[in-house]
């Protein structure tokens, strides 16, 4: 074999066990970061939850992000989130989280403003998160579901700053019953 074929050859070797390295690496952080995205459509209904007692009844626009630490979807919605309540804290609106039962985490430092919640009474049936639910100054659930449809959220496919816009220009809202298709893990079990 001469020079110039060995170096055909290891060069040719090169490429194939670099596309498989890459395609190995693709599998694999498809496995682990896009597999809750299966485009399976996710029912929430809102329509047994409820605000704690100490927090039902009028009051302030009360907003409930729902978070599993576990689940990798988070991370598309925290720096959307951080940004909400920067964008609407000040304005009327308090902005609470309810933890998965049984997770463990910390939430991430630019959301240590929500203030946590022990509970929630009817979140038991929560299908999936990340989730949110909103409940108008008179304190009826306005919204409940995801904060947007889609792999990703952000400000531009969100249905989370009309809903408080609307609210806080004394609109009111019903829309406790949503359909979406996005990346969501399931919050029971």
């Amino acid at each position: 074999m001469n020079t110039r074929t060995l170096k055909t050859s290891c060069l040719a070797l090169g490429l194939i066990v670099g596309a498989a390295i890459l395609w190995q690496a693709y599998g694999s952080f498809q496995a682990r970061y896009l597999r809750p995205f299966d485009n399976q459509a996710t029912v929430f209904d809102g329509s047994q939850l409820q605000l704690p007692a100490a927090l039902a009844g009028p009051g302030p626009i009360r907003v409930v992000h729902f978070r599993d630490p576990a689940c990798p979807c988070n991370v598309g919605n925290q720096q959307h989130l951080a940004d909400l309540a920067g964008q609407f804290a000040g304005k009327g609106v308090k902005f609470y989280v309810l933890q998965k039962p049984g997770s463990q985490g910390r939430m991430p430092a630019d959301l240590t403003a929500l203030q946590p919640l022990a509970s929630l009474p009817g979140s038991e049936r929560l299908p999936a998160s990340p989730a949110v639910a909103i409940w108008d100054r008179q304190g009826h659930l306005a919204y409940f579901g995801p904060y947007s449809e889609g792999a990703v959220c952000n400000a531009s496919n969100s249905f989370i700053e009309p809903i408080l816009k609307a609210l806080l220009d004394g609109r009111q809202v019903q829309a406790s019953n949503t359909l979406a298709v996005g990346c969501y893990c399931p919050w029971a079990g």
